[in-house]
């Protein structure tokens, strides 16, 4: 036994002289970076948070609907039915139905919580449309701030071009201002012959 023990520590003597440090025979090994650790071992078992999601989102979509409610329905006269009228060695839940309320409270004390973490992904779900919602606002107001500060900037624009209109206008008052002035004194001639 002395002999075994005696060649583990030459061994971590040898690992130690190896790593060109120096120090002792009790040194750690070097711990790699560039390597994922190993999975630590784990006392309760993992899972996966979304797929238990899904799942009580699935439990809690069909407690929510009228199938649930019938086929419980059925299930409990059912119940009832044998526990009364089937014959006294094959009854399983004699008449204060312990047995049955002991069932409908396990299936209530589940379905309870199953339900409000139901509700609690999809208030997630909503609070995340509800900020993408505001978002897509936000851009839209912005945008139609641009374009209305697009358009009054064209509106000032169009002001000051000059329309066929406002043209033809100015040349008539340029023509009369001509013929008043007499600088034309051709074409009352070319009129008077």
């Amino acid at each position: 036994m002395a002999e075994a023990t005696g060649e583990r520590s030459s061994e971590r003597a040898a690992k130690g002289a190896g790593t060109g440090t120096g120090s002792s025979a009790l040194t750690r090994p070097r711990v790699r970076l560039d390597l994922p650790r190993p999975a630590r071992r784990r006392l309760l078992p993992e899972y996966d948070p979304e797929a238990f999601g899904r799942l009580s989102e699935r439990v809690a979509r069909f407690l929510g609907t009228g199938r649930f409610i019938v086929w419980m329905t059925v299930v409990i006269i059912a119940w009832v039915l044998w526990n009364i009228f089937a014959p006294g060695h094959l009854r399983f839940d004699p008449y204060p139905f312990i047995f049955l309320t002991l069932m409908l409270s396990l299936q209530a004390s589940y379905a309870a919580p199953l339900i409000l973490l139901a509700q609690n992904r999809q208030d997630d779900r909503d609070r995340v449309n509800l900020e993408q919602d505001r978002k897509q606002n936000e851009r839209s107001i912005a945008d139609t701030e641009y374009l209305t500060r697009e358009i009054a900037a064209l509106r000032m624009g169009l002001g000051e071009v000059a329309t066929r209109d406002w043209i033809r206008s100015e040349f008539q008052d340029l023509i009369k201002e001509m013929d008043e002035r007499r600088l034309f004194p051709q074409e009352r001639d070319e009129g008077d012959r």
